[in-house]
């Protein structure tokens, strides 16, 4: 099961555990572009995808996603995002609003949906995308980097709660990876966006969804706690070499 499957780290991760033999259930709330993804995965591998329109934000709406399988082996909650870069004083409540939604307590609405049937069968993997916002933070991201912090803070907690069960937790926390995260943090500016990545060679979705894939794919004793992955440029949120440049 991934959430946010439409684009990005979300549709790569799909591709990825596809690729591995996984069958797929795809959540996101562009139904049309999950229905894309699925047709062209079908065309390249014999597993089964299923799609269904999720916002994780819905209680009823992560209600009818969960219903559609019976259980999840492994359970990608991707889905999140970014809105602006306004300092504290200039923050705006509801972007505030709806990045904590989506980010925290859809996260937790996800798996809480999908836990019970994993402790039923005694076995199962979560994997939360996270970022490196969680563990660090920077001038314009106060918003962002708290609900980041948040689902550190949750991942951290559920591998203590599941301890002595056979579920395994990951967080998979990337820096810069090139996809439309930055195009909606910015309202649709692609010219703002595009300056996020200017000079630097950054991750791709596919970087994210290959450690993900590997994290998901190792025997069943062994639990991957944590991968932090950023491009070689970066350093942390805002120690950047751009165009080879080192930092002075």
């Amino acid at each position: 099961m991934i959430t946010g499957a439409s684009a990005g780290i979300g549709a790569a991760t799909a591709v990825a555990l596809a690729a591995h033999g996984f069958d797929l259930l795809l959540g996101a709330r562009r139904l049309d572009a999950l229905e894309a993804l699925a047709e062209d995965i079908r065309a390249h591998s014999p597993i089964k995808v299923a799609v269904s329109q999720l916002d994780v934000t819905d209680p009823a709406s992560v209600s009818d996603f969960a219903s559609e399988v019976e259980v999840a082996d492994v359970l990608v909650n991707n889905a999140g995002l970014a809105l602006g870069r306004d300092r504290i004083e200039s923050l705006d409540e509801g972007d505030v609003r709806t990045m904590w939604e989506t980010n925290v307590e859809g996260l937790i609405r996800v798996t809480r949906a999908f836990l019970p049937g994993m402790r039923g069968r005694a076995t199962g993997h979560i994997v939360n995308v996270g970022s490196i916002a969680g563990f660090e933070t920077y001038a314009g991201g106060g918003g962002y980097t708290a609900s980041k912090h948040a689902v550190r803070a949750i991942t951290r907690t559920l591998r203590i709660e599941l301890l002595g069960t056979p579920i395994r937790v990951t967080e998979v926390s990337p820096g810069l990876v090139e996809t439309e995260f930055s195009i909606v943090r910015f309202a649709g500016d692609r010219d703002r966006a595009s300056q996020v990545y200017e000079g630097i060679d950054p991750l791709t979705a596919e970087d994210v969804a290959d450690a993900i894939a590997w994290a998901v794919t190792r025997p069943p004793h062994v639990n991957i706690d944590e991968i932090v992955l950023k491009p070689v440029a970066q350093a942390n949120s805002t120690a950047i070499a751009r165009d080879g440049a080192p930092l002075k």
